[in-house]
């Protein structure tokens, strides 16, 4: 894990949405008196787009309005754009219309449909767990809608691999699936107007990136894997045929800032000191330049990479970490970032603290935004 997580959980300088009792929204005096339109792409897919002008919603896919919403007291009124009959799409463009209000608006409890002359749109949500009837409304939740996979995965359609078990070094575990190739996940950041990704490494492609980042002096204080491009390429080839380690590249738009490491915890070092389950996950980092360090983007990528692993199976209900016990800083920051202390134990190379993270708190409490305080930043 890194050394300078400062994930301070505040937003600042957007105009907000004023939220109705019951679940519905409008834009402030201010924003209607911009007029000014807002855009939140869906950023796995080029094609989609939410776009916000005034006290209406638009999604747009395929460069056609898709979905149009607008606030009628406290419900959000849907029409569906020339019938269609892939009710999955419909489904896939509300999603996209609920991250981009929850994200704008990130005390918002809920939206509450009006679907009544829809029923068919309406079981569709419901169908996909998308929505849920709540006192005869069809309501969205933000950490339901944020444990779908459409919005953010590139392989989001395929089914979790099957349980078959196997054996590791003594160690009982399920079969893990063959490794993703190129980008796994993307998420546009309303608080930076930026998208963060995540690719598996290519090691023709990023071998020199991966070595000028290894031997920072920085990066190696706490790595300890400086060398030359051999010693690396050598490294990568045998992350990339371990089954247990999938290696990634994150980027900011076009610009890649660091290397993470994702192994499961059951193979791993870290499981003969806890009670490791079949489906935890565990992280390690490098932020490799430093225009990307601090709290504006940590609180962006960190959250996004947790975010991945929850979704990428849905078994995995705990993400885990083994930071150094004496490295108060980063204890603290991982403590923000909702990962709770479980115990100090020795490695032979150092005294470390088992950290963990829930799915249940992670979603529950929002954990893929800076803070449910203050009005948002602009998007």
């Amino acid at each position: 894990m890194p050394a300078d997580l400062h994930p301070e959980r505040e937003w600042t300088g957007m105009t907000p949405v004023q939220i109705n009792e019951g679940g519905g929204f409008r834009m402030s005096a201010t924003a209607s008196a911009a007029g000014s339109a807002r855009t939140f792409p869906v950023a796995i897919d080029a094609t989609m787009s939410v776009v916000r002008d005034d006290d209406e919603i638009e999604v747009i896919a395929d460069g056609a309005a898709l979905l149009s919403f607008r606030s009628d007291g406290e419900l959000m009124r849907l029409t569906v754009g020339d019938e269609p009959r892939d009710f999955r799409r419909v489904s896939r463009g509300v999603a996209a219309m609920a991250e981009a209000v929850f994200g704008w608006t990130p005390s918002l409890e809920r939206l509450v449909l009006a679907l009544d002359d829809n029923p068919a749109a309406a079981s569709a949500l419901a169908r996909d767990g998308l929505a849920v009837v709540t006192d005869g409304r069809l309501t969205l939740r933000p950490d339901m809608v944020m444990q779908r996979r459409e919005n953010w995965l590139t392989d989001a359609a395929c089914p979790p691999f099957p349980l078959s078990y196997t054996m590791t070094d003594g160690r009982r575990h399920p079969r893990r699936p063959p490794k993703p190739v190129g980008t796994v996940y993307a998420r546009f950041i309303p608080w930076l107007s930026d998208v963060v990704s995540f690719r598996v490494v290519d090691i023709a492609h990023d071998l020199p990136l991966v070595h000028r980042w290894l031997n920072d002096p920085r990066v190696d204080s706490f790595w300890n894997e400086a060398g030359d491009v051999d010693k690396h390429r050598e490294y990568l080839s045998r992350i990339m045929s371990d089954p247990h380690m999938v290696p990634l590249i994150g980027s900011f738009g076009d610009q890649p800032f660091g290397y993470f490491e994702l192994y499961w915890a059951k193979e791993n070092r870290i499981a003969p000191f806890y009670e490791a389950a079949d489906y935890d996950r565990g992280w390690h980092v490098i932020v490799g330049e430093d225009g990307f360090r601090g709290r504006r983007f940590i609180t962006a990528w960190l959250p996004s990479l947790m975010h991945y692993m929850f979704l990428d199976d849905c078994r995995t209900e705990r993400i885990v970490g083994e930071p150094a016990a004496a490295h108060s800083q980063q204890l603290r920051n991982l403590d923000l970032a909702g990962f709770a202390r479980i115990k100090n134990f020795d490695f032979p190379h150092k005294r470390a603290t088992l950290v963990m993270l829930l799915r249940e708190r992670f979603f529950g409490d929002r954990l893929w935004q800076p803070a449910l305080k203050e009005a948002p930043i602009e998007a």
